[in-house]
């Protein structure tokens, strides 16, 4: 109970009840489009699946067969062979079920820096000690997990390795393989959250890092592909270690929401979401390009800025000494805003930066946006 208490609030989901306001532009929430969402599909998905009672009761732990094996299918279909996962309620239980199988009080956790702020609130929540490893604009940098690794022993890596939040950025294979390389030597833990992989609108794709170690826990979600409401996500593991976490998602709650997944498996079975991705992409895309254009004449000369080949994310950095928490409350004056840098640091934050989304808002909603930021900045 103490170290829930120590646990401080997602400044992200305290942002939500500020950007609330229809005249706010929020470039702060990671949130997909929701004129995007393909309603239809999914009205006729829930339709057909409520025609079978059963879907109201109890359901197994480990999820809706068919569900599992069209996930499996689909994994298998990326390049990461997979036979069985397990269905959680969004990726962010799995992630919790994780921390609780496989960390105790005081184990460490390596974490890229900056990373995802939810997981970092998991890690705090289980009384681990987290610990950063640098990143630069390849991602995650070996030569520092290594140093990271021989001098604090970490249980397990955390890491978003393609089209990562906060910063956009993708590890690249060459690093993937260090990454793999290091975590097999050391009995290292690796999980490896991919909410955004799908989600790309330049370059080629890389293999996923569990394709390539089999120390690593693979999290998925439909979330930003379908719909967060629905809060399905998937995890992938080893055989024994699945077995164990089925166990602890049995303490959590039973199941998740037997009626969302079968809904999912008939829109799986019966709906190209391949096709559905690709419309994201192409919309998403434009926004990206929107948002990353508009940069040079809305903030100061020196900022820095990433350019993600996908996901939904763009980390920049002001020049000088900067608070981006105090900007942004001019920023809210302004109906428009952003997420400041500093709560995504697991150690020492860097004030000067910030987090923006692209993929909320329309083309003609990101230049207002940015208009608006300009006389901010």
């Amino acid at each position: 109970m103490h170290r829930a208490l120590d646990v401080a609030s997602s400044p992200v989901r305290d942002l939500l009840a500020l950007t609330a306001r229809p005249e706010v532009i929020s470039f702060a929430g990671g949130l997909p489009a929701p004129e995007l969402f393909d309603l239809d599909g999914l009205r006729a998905a829930f339709d057909e699946a409520l025609r079978d009672r059963s879907v109201l009761q109890y359901a197994p732990t480990e999820g809706n067969s068919t569900l599992r094996g069209l996930i499996c299918e689909r994994l298998t279909g990326r390049g990461l062979p997979t036979s069985d996962v397990l269905v959680t309620t969004g990726s962010q239980q799995a992630l919790a079920l994780v921390a609780t199988a496989l960390l105790e009080p005081g184990a460490v956790v390596a974490v890229e820096e900056p990373t995802y702020l939810a997981a970092l609130q998991c890690f705090q929540m289980v009384g681990a000690r987290i610990v950063p490893v640098a990143s630069d604009a390849d991602g995650l940098d070996p030569a520092s997990l290594r140093e990271v690794v021989a001098t604090h022993r970490p249980s397990l890596l955390y890491l978003v390795p393609t089209f990562a939040n906060p910063t956009g950025r993708t590890l690249s294979a060459a690093r993937r393989a260090e990454v793999a390389s290091i975590a097999a030597a050391h009995d290292l833990w690796v999980v490896e959250d991919d909410p955004y992989g799908e989600l790309r609108y330049r370059g080629t794709a890389v293999a996923p890092l569990a394709s390539i170690s089999d120390r690593t826990i693979y999290l998925g979600s439909f979330s930003k592909i379908g719909a967060p409401g629905l809060r399905l996500g998937w995890l992938r593991a080893p055989a024994d270690l699945l077995r164990t976490l089925v166990i602890v998602k049995q303490a959590a709650d039973l199941h998740t929401s037997s009626v969302d997944q079968a809904a999912a498996a008939v829109y799986l079975a019966h709906n190209d979401l391949d096709a559905h991705v690709a419309r994201l992409c192409v919309e998403y895309g434009r926004r990206r390009d929107a948002m990353i254009g508009a940069l040079p004449a809305t903030v100061p000369d020196g900022t820095t800025w990433s350019e993600p080949d996908g996901g939904m994310f763009v980390w920049l950095r002001l020049p000088g000494d900067v608070d981006t928490a105090v900007l942004l409350k001019e920023a809210l004056d302004h109906d428009v805003a952003f997420v400041p840098g500093a709560s995504f640091f697991a150690t020492t934050p860097d004030h000067a930066t910030f987090r923006m989304s692209f993929t909320t808002n329309t083309v003609e909603e990101i230049a207002e946006g940015m208009a608006r930021l300009a006389k901010v900045f």
